[in-house]
């Protein structure tokens, strides 16, 4: 049987403590038991432990041994459209399960401009998915959640590609990389600014295949074709 990771605020001699929110969410939602063994991380380290109390507001571990950390692979950055939300968490969820180092939330010209507006009062919520998809899939820790941002404002981490029909293979665009941003357009695609601001500042088109994928599909996609590519 998987062993449960939890996220800890902190590690301090043989123990590891959590509190608030997150306390809360342990004792009331995943509802752990005295005595249980799980894995701690906090985001540096990784231990086994043993719950060794759960009081109102905090939750205490007594660390048992420490666990080899996970691999690190390359850092991808995940910029994705705004969509509808429930589309959106979907697509956000699986990309930290499939490891990518931080997802942003991109406000396109084609964005939907309500939900654009309303991104900011989503973020807590999606850090909080974000959190939650990282402790299942056994991270080390969450990836950054960033946004909203127009395509302008990003600031790309090693190679730049942006997800579009017209462009070139993804895999024929790709040179050697420890380091990749990608940015997924929103339904109706890129507008014609976008794409000609996007190359003027160094980013690639690239497409997936020979269909044209939604927005969420692309973004699932186009993170697990890199990190293959990249030799994940």
């Amino acid at each position: 049987m998987t062993v449960r990771r939890v996220f800890v605020d902190r590690i301090e001699g043989h123990q590891a403590f959590v509190a608030g929110d997150r306390a809360h969410h342990l004792a009331r939602v995943v509802r752990l038991r005295q005595g249980e063994i799980v894995e701690v991380s906090d985001f540096r380290r990784v231990f086994q432990a043993k719950v060794e109390r759960i009081e109102a507001g905090s939750v205490v571990f007594e660390l048992i041994e420490e666990s080899q950390a996970p691999e690190v692979g390359p850092k991808i950055e995940l910029w994705m459209s705004i969509i509808k939300f429930p589309r959106f968490e979907w697509a956000l969820e699986k990309g930290v399960e499939l490891g990518a180092s931080t997802i942003g939330a991109l406000a396109a010209e084609r964005s939907d401009s309500r939900l654009a507006q309303a991104t900011p009062k989503r973020m807590d919520r999606w850090r909080r998915l974000a959190e939650e998809a990282a402790q299942q899939s056994r991270r080390l820790a969450p990836p950054e959640i960033l946004g909203p941002r127009r395509f302008s404002e990003i600031e790309p981490v090693g190679g730049a590609f942006f997800l579009d029909f017209e462009g070139p293979p993804l895999k024929d665009t790709l040179e050697s990389t420890s380091q990749a941003t990608l940015a997924v357009g929103p339904e109706g695609g890129w507008s014609d600014q976008e794409r000609t601001q996007a190359i003027e500042a160094g980013w690639r088109p690239a497409r997936l295949g020979a269909t044209v994928l939604r927005s969420e599909t692309a973004a699932v996609a186009g993170l697990a074709t890199l990190s293959h590519l990249l030799g994940v």
